[in-house]
């Protein structure tokens, strides 16, 4: 088993570089954006600092490591930037994994320079966490319009597809045959401007571009199937065994920007005499929220080895990564806002932002209670 127990010096030089950039470069283009709405100009940094050839580069596979490193550093300093790098990859890993040759011509460069937005639509208002009963149809037609002779047209809706309705192009997921649950679907490749595409954006508890997707006829032709016709849910789930344990690299990231503010707070705040650390109550708090912390970091890192080594059991440890890192930033967020106080609370304080950040990791890219289902499957696999 190959398993990362530490980062070498290489590796921490580049994740202090990375804070770095995030905090300095990237956190003021983020604060110049408009909550819910796409930050191009954040996405065309995050290409021109080379950090969009992570997600989508040229040739070679995308190291989970890499990713899961990226993800954690810049959550740290600046989780909207963190954000827009992994809605950039999630887009993205199905053209690159799956894509055909003139495919990954087409549209990689662009998106890697931080040109294209891109998005994940998987999802849909009666098929969340239970992906696999998606019902958006892809009708067979003799002439989709697209310069091919047979194709399909897409009709339906997605739902919570981040950076809906906004991104340039989708990888939308539709169901070409008749065949129930996993079987029978494909995934597409489709750009904003095809006929018959709308949509609109939905307000949520954290300021990311989040929105639905309609699908009036929207003509799909061959040159748009990504993959197999029929094998887009193998896509789908391969894209998310590697993108869970980066899920749970940005809740470390969280996680220990929360448990800093903390450690801070405490060394520095006097109540009954003395500093907040020097009370048991919350020394002990602290040493939980740390050790918790570095538990999850772990995990992440060893899911991440894992899968970088071709090893298997890359769902489970994918999931085990997710679901642990995940639920120890919702309890390390909490517990910092409570060492805090009210402060913590106030619109604009770091806790109150992590703490509105902290809560959908728990749901996306399948719940908590998904990560727990998968792991008790493969112990018996």
């Amino acid at each position: 088993m190959t398993t990362a127990f530490t980062l070498d010096r290489k590796q921490r030089a580049w994740c202090a570089e990375l804070r770095a950039l995030a905090a300095d470069t990237l956190r003021p283009l983020a604060d110049e954006g408009a909550p819910g709405r796409v930050n191009r100009p954040l996405v065309a940094a995050l290409g021109r600092h080379g950090l969009l050839s992570h997600v989508a580069p040229a040739d070679g596979p995308v190291s989970a490591m890499d990713l899961c490193l990226l993800r954690e550093s810049l959550a740290q300093e600046c989780t909207e930037a963190e954000t827009a790098l992994a809605l950039q990859g999630l887009g993205t890993h199905p053209l690159l994994r799956w894509g055909t040759a003139r495919q990954r011509a087409r549209w990689l460069p662009e998106i890697a320079a931080g040109r294209v937005v891109t998005a994940f639509a998987l999802s849909e208002p009666d098929a969340g966490s239970d992906a696999a009963a998606l019902r958006l149809r892809a009708d067979p037609d003799p002439d989709p319009g697209v310069g091919v002779d047979v194709g399909w047209r897409l009709t339906g809706e997605k739902c919570w597809i981040s950076n809906a309705p906004e991104a340039d192009l989708y990888t939308v997921f539709a169901r070409t045959g008749p065949a129930p649950g996993a079987l029978g679907i494909t995934a597409f490749l489709v750009p904003a401007d095809r006929p018959g595409l709308g949509g609109s954006p939905l307000e949520m508890l954290s300021p990311h571009p989040v929105g639905t997707l309609v699908f009036d006829g929207v003509p799909v032709g061959p040159d748009d199937v990504v993959g197999e016709v029929g094998g887009g849910f193998a896509v789908a789930l391969g894209t998310l065994d590697l993108f869970r344990p980066s899920v749970g690299a940005f809740a470390v990231g969280m996680a220990r920007a929360a448990l800093r503010a903390a450690v801070g707070h405490a060394g520095e705040r006097r109540a009954f005499g003395g500093p907040l650390k020097d009370l048991q109550a919350v020394s002990h708090q602290l040493a939980e929220m740390a050790t918790r912390t570095e538990a999850a970091a772990l995990l992440v890192l060893a899911a991440a080895a894992s899968y970088d080594a071709g090893e298997p059991g890359v769902a489970r440890r994918s999931a085990m990564a997710k679901l642990f890192a995940t639920e120890t930033a919702q309890y390390v967020v909490d517990a910092a806002v409570q060492i805090h106080g009210a402060r913590a609370l106030r619109r604009g304080h770091l806790l109150e932002h992590l703490y509105r950040e902290v809560r959908a990791p728990r749901i996306y890219e399948g719940a908590t209670e998904v990560q727990r289902t998968i792991i008790a499957k493969e112990l018996y696999r």
